[in-house]
């Protein structure tokens, strides 16, 4: 025990030592209740609360809620509340209460920063007496030192002439002219003018308006930005003692002189006021001079400021200039807007904007731009097409063109002739917002010299030039073969032409010719292939099997289509071979000549009817049992020829079109396959259908 007595004593001197106490300001704010508020109030208790706010305020307590035992004058149960020994008030009852002194809802006021609240009960109350007591807040309320009376006891007041009261405290100022002495209470007559730079103000002579024997020099300044310029407005009463003459008021002793950058300084006295001086400067100095012989009132003037102004800033051709004012002055802004259709430029540049502002030397920073038409550009060239001026001149703002297509062989998607605005964003924009131009499609399968005899059958004839224009001759690896134009960079032909030992040749062995209707020695220019695409489903390595016998070849540059080249149709959407369909099957295949069989060098045709599928079957199915080797007919092929013979398809015709013709337009029904010899009676040429492909077709095309 001693030694926890005696660590216990350490322990408290070496807090004390290391942890002085520190002096608590005083709450600015808090609460009181009685004991046990808001349960009823115990007998026989005394409670002191004595309250404390910071010098240079007052404490105002509000009672939220008092409920006390009430008697005559609070003699038994009360709250009683002191500054110092003086009570300011003693309470008891409640709000509702005959008999007794209720504080009510007004907040009480003390006349210090301190305030003592004392309450008591005595031994009558019951145990459990009904009334709660009370409860109150209290705050710091800032004390009006300046409002105080003047003293009785004829002592000077806080302040000679200004008081201006301050939080908890309060501070002394003088009027103009007077200079706060040491004492921070009393004023004496001062000449302190020091510099004016506010927008606005007034000055005033030391002790102005009273009439003053005293001597003075003093200056002030007024000194504002660049750009605004000062005026000086003399209040009417207005006197500096002067020497009157003849030629009028001479300054000799007493003066105020006004002095300008610049310029010649003045001096003004008399009793007449100078009224309002216009300085046209940013700066002014005022001299105050008096001696000590002569009596001056003095003056005082209110002074203004007003912003330099600027030229008018005129107008521009094209464009609007804004704002319009009757006058510009300094930091004014001015803006220029070109028209619709024209830019703003400055020194061969092109401002995205432009804003001029008036300078403090009365001149813009900046000259006014010009406003120039603007310029779409050469229009977006037409693939196949071309276009025309029709109004407007350079591709200025609002000229006018209009698209065509290079007709007969290409036609406009959609409308015939589509024309296009140059518009204010600098944009080719067509009357329906389009800003892409139109787009010339091929014309397939019209030839502009078509072969005639379509109606009945006639064979072995040479075309004409320019008859089959979608003819193609292909030559992979010296052997000759036959292909159609389906589109500006897609040739179709058959499968069986490209490929060799179950492998696809390579497309470096491929020259396409097109356009011919003779072939020559030498060959003209030939097209390249860039890919070549075999059916997928096609596999045919003894040349067994010609089901799905299509390929396609793809061009390393697209085909500008004329009178010679053109493209075939692809058969539309449910389009079907009708039996007797006749039929235009064409190429540079083998042919007879003189009861020779010779590889033509002349594009030949012939007309064929379409046979009927069984009939077909049945002569192939009868072959086979001669030769089984004979490949079979399946339902993507359809057999075309007379049952007599004579008419046929031959070998170099491989891959060659098999076109029919409706309203004036021929489209790709078949691709020469396979046959039973050529022309033999009772057998028939063997034609992979086209349209049993026109998926993998557009698939192919869209994917590459």
């Amino acid at each position: 025990n001693s030694l926890f007595t005696n660590l216990s004593s350490f322990l408290y001197v070496t807090v004390s030592l290391c942890w002085p106490l520190l002096e608590v300001e005083p709450e600015m704010y808090g609460e009181v209740k009685s004991p046990q508020y808001p349960k009823p109030y115990a007998p026989n208790l005394l409670e002191q609360w004595d309250l404390s706010v910071p010098e240079g305020f007052q404490i105002r307590i509000t009672f939220t809620h008092l409920d006390i035992d009430a008697s005559p004058g609070c003699h038994y149960d009360a709250l009683t509340v002191y500054n110092g020994k003086k009570v300011l008030g003693k309470f008891c009852g409640s709000e509702n209460s005959a008999d007794g002194h209720h504080p009510g809802t007004e907040p009480l006021l003390s006349p210090g920063n301190t305030l003592t609240l004392v309450f008591k009960s005595d031994s009558t109350n019951p145990e459990r007496h009904q009334n709660v007591g009370f409860s109150a807040h209290y705050q710091a309320i800032d004390m009006d030192e300046c409002a105080a009376e003047e003293p009785e006891d004829g002592s000077e007041p806080l302040c000679s002439q200004i008081c201006l009261n301050t939080l908890g405290s309060y501070v002394c100022s003088c009027h103009h002219g007077f200079k706060l002495q040491s004492d921070q209470r009393s004023c004496a007559l001062s000449c302190n003018g020091g510099l004016f730079d506010e927008p606005k103000g007034h000055l005033a002579s030391p002790g102005y308006p009273s009439l003053e024997q005293q001597a003075l020099t003093c200056r002030y300044v007024i000194s504002v930005p660049d750009g605004f310029t000062v005026s000086l407005n003399f209040s009417d009463s207005f006197h500096i003692e002067s020497i009157d003459t003849k030629q009028g008021p001479e300054c000799l002793h007493h003066w105020l002189q006004v002095s300008v950058p610049d310029q010649q300084p003045y001096k003004l006295c008399g009793d007449r006021s100078p009224g309002v001086i216009v300085t046209s400067s940013s700066s002014v100095t005022l001299d105050y001079h008096t001696d000590a012989d002569g009596w001056s009132r003095g003056w005082s003037l209110d002074y203004s400021t007003h912003r330099v102004q600027c030229p008018s800033p005129g107008s521009v051709a094209h464009a609007r200039v804004t704002p319009t004012l009757n006058q510009y002055l300094y930091r004014d802004h001015i803006f220029v807007r070109c028209d619709t259709g024209y830019k703003l430029m400055m020194d061969g540049e092109e401002l995205r904007s432009f804003s001029a502002m008036c300078q403090s030397n009365g001149q813009w920073h900046l000259p006014l731009p010009e406003c120039h038409i603007i310029d779409c550009g050469e229009p977006e060239r037409l693939l196949n097409g071309g276009f025309e001026f029709v109004s407007g001149y350079q591709n200025q703002y609002q000229s006018v063109i209009k698209y065509h297509c290079n007709q007969p062989f290409y036609a406009p998607l959609g409308e015939n002739e589509v024309s296009f605005t140059c518009d204010a964003d600098r944009s080719w924009r067509s009357i329906n917002d389009l800003i892409v131009p139109p787009l010339c499609l091929p014309v397939c399968g019209q030839s502009l010299n078509p072969v005639s005899g379509h109606q009945r059958i006639i064979g072995g004839n040479v075309a004409q030039a320019n008859s089959i224009p979608w003819q193609v001759l292909l030559s992979i690896s010296g052997n000759r073969a036959g292909g159609m134009v389906i589109a500006d960079r897609w040739i179709l032909t058959a499968a069986h032409v490209l490929t060799s030992g179950g492998s696809t040749v390579l497309a470096n062995s491929v020259r396409i010719y097109m356009g011919l209707n003779t072939v020559e020695d030498p060959l003209p220019s030939h097209v390249n292939p860039t890919s070549i695409h075999i059916h997928p489903e096609y596999n045919n390595p003894n040349l067994m099997d010609f089901n799905n016998d299509i390929a396609l070849i793809k061009l390393q540059d697209p085909v500008t289509f004329s009178e010679s080249v053109m493209p075939v149709c692809l058969p539309g959407d449910g389009s079907a071979l009708v039996t007797g369909d006749i039929g235009v099957v064409s190429g540079f295949g083998i042919t007879n000549e003189q009861k020779r069989r010779i590889l033509t060098n002349r594009l030949k045709y012939v007309s064929l009817p379409v046979v009927d599928q069984g009939k077909c079957n049945a002569s192939v199915i009868e072959e086979k049992n001669k030769k089984p080797d004979t490949p079979s007919l399946t339902d993507n092929m359809f057999c075309a020829g007379l049952p007599e013979g004579g008419k046929d398809s031959c070998q170099g015709d491989s891959g060659s079109p098999f076109t029919i013709s409706h309203d004036n337009r021929a489209w790709a029904a078949g691709i020469v396959s396979w046959g039973i010899e050529c022309g033999r009676q009772g057998v028939y040429g063997v034609y992979t259908s086209v349209t049993k492909y026109l998926d993998w077709i557009n698939k192919t095309m869209q994917e590459n």
